[in-house]
């Protein structure tokens, strides 16, 4: 077993010959990153047998855990969903979940020029989400972890509650007030990978974030590879209605609205039936 000092002095040759690879001018890395996200289960105060519980988050599952994979070179990176065959649906095949604001689509980054773009799929129409990143206020401690053979540091920031709360099956106004307005962000970087990138959305620490603690979602790397033998060209994205992130959100809300109304007026399990009335794009 490994000793802490020999796991630092490792992590200490590891950096210099890393530096070496980032010194080159076409530099790639690719990062994968295993995501879970946790959900309140009362939906709203509804009376459910564990079983019920137990049944809804199965079928959930592949929207609660995912795979996404960063490729990432000194300034841009591009994070995207790994590609998975769907497996059947078993039973309520008609109920619909809905994840507003959780920012789930593939997103691209440009550190350099400070530039964030989202794609996202809203009933059918594709957005494409054009902001400045977020500048993170990040607050770089001395905790420190190994993460693989990788030495992490800890730094934490502070970040509002998105609207619509990214809270599934449309809780009513009065339970979104009484939600928490901002919540810690934890991530977990290495120097050892001397870029500002993580994934989503985030950046601005001093090496590639490995862990993130995002409200209820975990995200953790789970492989990388630097300098791939196939290189892939960062791309940005281009196809969809280009809007803000707010007024993406406003659409959203509105949409989501519309559901709700057209499929009797209540947020009770999200789903549409008929979806008489609900007005296209």
């Amino acid at each position: 077993m490994k000793t802490k000092s020999s796991q630092i002095w490792s992590a200490f040759f590891l950096f210099l010959a890393t530096n070496f690879l980032f010194a080159q001018n076409d530099f790639q890395g690719l990062a994968y990153y295993q995501t879970k996200t946790s959900m309140d289960m009362n939906f709203g105060g509804r009376q459910m047998t564990e079983e019920q519980k137990k049944q809804i988050a199965e079928r959930m599952r592949s929207s609660l855990e995912k795979t996404y994979i960063l490729t990432f070179n000194q300034t841009e990176s591009f994070y995207k969903e790994e590609e998975k065959l769907e497996a059947p649906a078993q039973g309520g095949g008609n109920m619909r979940f809905s994840m507003m604001g959780s920012g789930g689509g593939n997103s691209y980054k440009n550190v350099k020029e400070e530039k964030l773009i989202k794609e996202a799929d809203l009933y059918g129409k594709q957005f494409l989400i054009v902001d400045s990143l977020t500048n993170f206020n990040w607050n770089m401690g001395t905790e420190s972890k190994m993460i693989g053979q990788y030495l992490c540091f800890k730094a934490t920031a502070t970040r509002k509650v998105q609207a619509g709360g990214g809270m599934p099956f449309g809780r009513n106004n009065e339970n979104q007030e009484q939600a928490p307005t901002e919540y810690t962000v934890t991530a977990w970087y290495t120097p050892q990978i001397p870029v500002n990138q993580g994934p989503g959305d985030y950046w601005g620490l001093p090496g590639l974030i490995l862990e993130l603690h995002d409200n209820n979602t975990v995200i953790l790397c789970s492989k990388i590879v630097l300098n791939p033998t196939e290189k892939s060209k960062i791309k940005m994205p281009s196809k969809g209605k280009q809007v803000t992130s707010a007024e993406y959100e406003e659409i959203a809300i509105k949409k989501e609205a519309e559901m709700r109304e057209n499929s009797g007026g209540g947020a009770r399990g999200g789903g549409s039936r008929g979806g008489g009335g609900f007005r296209p794009f």
